[in-house]
């Protein structure tokens, strides 16, 4: 007999891989191709901190009733195949025990955006520095990907993760508490932010990077809906470089008090139609 009810995740959590060789030499990008880029040692003990961080915090926030929370949590990790990120999964994992990891699934649509092959140092200064011009979400990188590429990838991403939700292709016991943990980039990670809030252009360039190993927690409020206003305080979501206006929105989602769902995009009717009218009287009026 199949359940009919979906799982939804309690927590999902976007985590940025550790300090890595490119991170403190952007010279290490010319002899050495991207996805091979390893950690620092200093890498691997933000990674090991990280993970036990993240386990005493689902721990401590998750909750008993209904038959579905309490100790009974699991997690489910999905990573890049990117040598950082993968690095970055091992030892973060030293944080959990075995009975609480169901599964990882190793995922190329969440890998980092593509920058070209071997980097020279003194050409992408340049190629950087054309970006800010130009502006971070439409430009390609010869040879590589724009944000906007990376957003369709980690938009097919997001269909798969829903159907394993839909499926249960995660076999989560109804009695547990699901907590999936995505490790990547930190532009692939805020592309995934802009895709699940709907946010625009305009808003995914004000948003400031991750830092290395910072992790930043989705949680599913009373509304249904997934916050960072449940975890996340509104100052630590204004150094992220979102707006009052985006805040709000998060905060509303805690407990459904906000007027309108996001999925009507009704943040921005008024910068595309600030000048209709009320009412089709006041319309007719003028004819």
């Amino acid at each position: 007999m199949t359940n009919d009810k979906k799982m939804l995740p309690k927590r999902i959590i976007l985590m940025r891989h550790g300090e890595s060789a490119g991170n403190i030499d952007q010279g290490a990008y010319a002899t050495t191709p991207d996805h091979k880029i390893p950690l620092t040692e200093e890498g691997r003990a933000q990674a090991r901190e990280a993970g036990r961080k993240m386990r005493a915090l689902i721990s401590a926030h998750s909750s008993g009733g209904d038959g579905a929370c309490g100790e009974n949590w699991r997690v489910y990790f999905y990573v890049s195949p990117y040598e950082r990120t993968r690095t970055t999964l091992r030892e973060v994992g030293k944080g959990f025990s075995r009975r609480r990891v169901i599964g990882v699934r190793e995922e190329c649509r969440i890998r980092e955006q593509d920058f070209g092959n071997f980097q020279v140092e003194e050409r992408m200064r340049v190629v950087k520095e054309t970006r800010e011009r130009f502006g971070r979400f439409f430009y390609r990188f010869p040879e590589g990907e724009s944000a906007s590429d990376v957003y369709d990838r980690v938009s097919s991403f997001l269909e798969s993760l829903w159907r394993d939700v839909d499926m249960n292709r995660h076999q989560v016991d109804p009695s547990s508490e699901l907590n999936l943990v995505i490790v990547s980039h930190g532009l692939t990670s805020r592309v995934f932010l802009m895709k699940w809030f709907k946010w625009t252009v305009e808003e995914f360039e004000r948003l400031n990077n991750f830092g290395n190993c910072e992790f930043r927690v989705m949680e599913l409020g009373a509304s249904g809906e997934y916050t960072f206003g449940i975890y996340h305080s509104e100052e630590e979501m204004l150094s992220w470089g979102m707006s009052q206006d985006m805040i709000d929105d998060q905060m509303g989602r805690v407990d459904g008090s906000r007027e309108t769902s996001n999925d009507c995009c009704p943040l921005h009717l008024d910068e595309y139609f600030d000048l209709l009218d009320e009412t089709d009287d006041e319309l007719n009026d003028t004819n």
